[in-house]
């Protein structure tokens, strides 16, 4: 339409000059030659002024283009800050509620929690007074059939002796065995109390082992793990204390001092990389306690810029035997921003949307039961699909101990992305002087495989009370 409106005006100019020349030469009676030039000059004045009337219609059409553009961008604008205004008022409106209900949650699961503990503690003095009663009665019962014997040995009359028979030498009577004192139990009640001493005098010692990603073998995580120290300077491994500790109930204490050390080290990590965190141990016993466990949950929710970069690790075993308070608890870190890794996996029978929905963003599986070294257990998944089957739910797949470089090639065809173990570093303590601010590259130690220089500086001066 545009193209047949130009052809239009061309045509008129054209017919209007040649008009212009005709009149000119037939009734002004000009020659030829100049009333050809006189509509040429007439052709061209109405070109240009075509030209100029175009362009400023172009461009008053323009400047209201614009305008219009202007009065809907800054329309759009207004909206976008009332949708960002309604959207802060919800966002508070939810905060709101939510913080209601945890409240109201909590308040009626405290009467039940602490009636369940006090339950629990009258169960176990129960047990404890029945075990030691029937220990009373078994030493009775036989103190009674062994004084029976001699009785019975000391009134019978003896038989007449119409034939003699032969006599046989029995040997002396049986005596009763002697009460062998029991060295187990003497052996567990030292071992309580010189776990009670180290954890009393704080002389607990924080180790880091780092969780690398592979191929590169880059840090990405440490996993921090506890030893205690005895008075004369042993050091006990978990697998010496952790017994002791359960029994005595010095977990959640050890948890707690541990915990704090650990914000401490990924506190002193920020300054140096965001993308390296840690992971802390947490045993079932402090969930359910109600003296501590809430202690460390505010200590937790004061830290809860810190979640991205601290996980907190729970047995598998301990998420399968988790009751309504511990599963409690657990919904109480999770709503404040922390997540979980479940380890010492024994089977995959596990399901994935369940893991991820439960905050659960990372599995340790050992690495020969993953390629198949270890002894053989029911599984509902295979362990070449493992790591994409976790993936989809935002789940990822941790190899810990590994030991040989050939595992490390095993474990590439099955997709897995970190690795953990003796091949890439030991655990290694913090150092007192790391502990006190110094340089921590000393402190964790150097890796001669993945030849990492990373630092981790650690502060005692927090003033958290352990």
């Amino acid at each position: 339409m545009l193209r047949l409106g130009a052809i239009f005006i061309v045509l008129s100019m054209v017919l209007i000059a040649a008009s212009l020349g005709a009149v000119l030469f037939l009734l002004v009676g000009l020659n030829a030659p100049d009333s050809m030039i006189v509509a040429l000059a007439a052709l061209t004045a109405l070109a240009i002024y075509n030209a100029v009337a175009s362009r400023l219609r172009d461009r008053t059409d323009l400047g209201g283009q614009i305008a219009d553009l202007s009065r809907g961008t800054g329309d759009l604008a207004r909206q976008v800050a009332e949708i960002g205004r309604r959207t802060a008022v919800l966002e508070g409106q939810g905060d709101k509620l939510a913080d209601s209900v945890a409240e109201k949650a909590r308040v009626a699961t405290e009467p039940v929690s602490a009636e369940l503990g006090e339950l629990s503690a009258l169960v176990r003095q129960l047990a404890e007074t029945v075990a030691l009663h029937e220990v009373k009665i078994a030493a009775q019962a036989k103190t009674i059939a062994a004084s029976s014997r001699t009785e019975s040995k000391a009134v019978d009359p003896p038989k007449p002796a119409a034939e003699p028979a032969p006599i046989v030498d029995l040997g002396p009577a049986p005596s009763p065995p002697a009460a062998e004192p029991p060295v187990n139990e003497r052996a567990r009640k030292e071992m309580i109390e010189i776990v009670r001493n180290a954890v009393e005098a704080s002389r607990a010692d924080l180790y880091l082992q780092p969780i690398v990603t592979l191929p590169q073998r880059k840090v990405r995580y440490y996993e921090a793990y506890t030893r205690l120290r005895a008075e004369d300077g042993i050091v006990l491994q978990p697998s010496d204390f952790l017994d002791a500790a359960e029994a005595a109930g010095l977990m959640p204490r050890i948890d707690k001092l541990m915990l704090f050390r650990s914000v401490q080290v990924v506190r002193r990590l920020q300054l140096k990389n965001r993308e390296i965190g840690v992971f802390c141990n947490i045993a079932l016993s402090t969930l359910n306690d109600l003296q501590l466990f809430p202690e460390i949950l505010q200590f937790m929710d004061a830290n809860r810029a810190l979640a991205p970069s601290l996980v907190l690790e729970f047995k598998q075993s301990t998420l399968r035997t988790m009751g309504p308070l511990e599963t409690e608890s657990l919904a109480a870190l999770r709503e404040i921003g922390f997540r979980f890794c479940m380890d010492r996996v024994t089977d995959l029978r596990m399901e994935p949307r369940d893991l991820g929905e439960r905050g659960i963003r990372y599995v340790k599986v050992p690495a020969p039961f993953l390629l198949g070294q270890a002894g053989a257990n029911s599984t509902d998944i295979h362990a070449a699909d493992l790591s994409d089957l976790l993936g989809r739910y935002g789940v990822s797949l941790i190899a810990e101990r590994i030991e040989t470089e050939a595992q490390v090639v095993d474990l590439l065809e099955y997709d897995v992305r970190f690795g953990q173990g003796f091949l890439f570093s030991q655990p290694r303590p913090v150092r007192s002087e790391a502990l006190r601010g110094g340089d921590a590259a000393d402190a964790t130690g150097r890796d001669n495989s993945d030849k990492t220089r990373g630092k981790i500086a650690l502060s005692r001066s927090a003033g958290f009370a352990f």
